[in-house]
């Protein structure tokens, strides 16, 4: 495939392995993975490409579950082109490979509030507005006042918060369009306070979430509360008697249980087949259906799900 592909100032990598760039670390590997120098690069290189060759994009691998067959076509993973973090004004501008946490330290540092509950999500700049991410009560959408995506084209364009149909952990953006930068309205408040804050942020969720083991983030997205009377995910779970569930090397976490852990030896097969058992258990006990906040690509390997 790679002989297919156009010249690029970046770096191409043959069967790479995507294991080695996701949190739960499992999974197959990629026909090609694209590290593309800037976005000039970026966008030559999908002027270029073959109109036929699949192009998945991923970020740090915080929220992915890669299946064992690996992924077809050509990944493409930002890099530190694509990282920078400015301030000017009020307003905090970042690169979509940018960490959520390093965008929420530099507005602090700036004395910019409302960028806190970054400092909680362990991903990136271009996941963050792929899925309007959030947590502790606060969403992207709350915050961005515009961002730049890149089409199959390579045409950049600007993109208002009102127009990315923001809805829960979701954007209606096409899967297509590559995200490459997002800006940011922060409110002047004291460094210190937002200090505090943020420290708020990372205390409850060291002491809620297991963030040292070999997880994939939340797995499943809060129900509607109408639906389900408030309850959220985990609560659900762990009323379907999930908690410490084992499938496998996978297995339901027992101090948040809307977390699934690699215990060293899982397949990605293992993961999301104790994933659809929780939902299965779920849906049997409450008759909520649970939906997938975990992002899955790939193919499955013969005898797998």
């Amino acid at each position: 495939m790679i002989d297919k592909l156009p010249e690029v100032r970046g770096k191409y990598v043959e069967k790479a392995s995507l294991a080695d760039i996701t949190w739960f670390r499992v999974g197959g590997p990629s026909d090609v993975l694209f590290l593309p120098e800037d976005a000039d690069d970026l966008a030559s290189f999908l002027r270029e490409c073959p109109s036929d060759i699949p192009i998945t994009v991923v970020g740090v691998g915080s929220n992915l579950l890669v299946r064992d067959g690996g992924v077809r076509g050509v990944v493409i993973r930002l890099g530190s082109g694509f990282s920078n973090i400015e301030v000017d004004g009020k307003m905090v501008r970042a690169g979509a490979a940018a960490l959520d946490a390093s965008v929420a330290k530099v507005a602090q540092r700036a004395g910019l509030a409302g960028l806190e509950f970054y400092g909680g999500i362990p991903g990136t700049i271009g996941g963050a507005l792929r899925m309007n991410a959030g947590s502790y009560g606060r969403e992207t959408k709350d915050v961005l006042e515009h961002c730049l995506a890149m089409d199959r084209d390579g045409e950049v364009h600007k993109l208002y918060a009102e127009e990315m149909g923001f809805t829960y952990r979701h954007c209606s953006i096409s899967e297509e369009w590559i995200f490459t930068e997002g800006s940011y309205v922060g409110t002047p408040d004291d460094p210190e306070n937002i200090l505090a804050r943020m420290n708020e942020v990372t205390t409850s969720r060291q002491s809620s979430q297991p963030v040292r083991a070999r997880t994939g983030g939340s797995t499943f997205k809060n129900p509607d509360p109408d639906i389900s009377g408030g309850l959220k995910s985990w609560e659900l779970i762990d009323a379907a008697g999930c908690r410490g569930l084992k499938i496998g090397g996978a297995k339901v976490s027992e101090k948040h249980c809307n977390f699934l852990i690699n215990e060293g030896d899982a397949k990605a097969s293992d993961l999301e087949q104790l994933g659809e058992e929780v939902r299965a258990r779920v849906a049997a006990q409450s008759g909520i259906d649970l939906s997938w906040e975990i992002r899955r690509i790939g193919e499955e390997l013969a005898g797998g799900i």
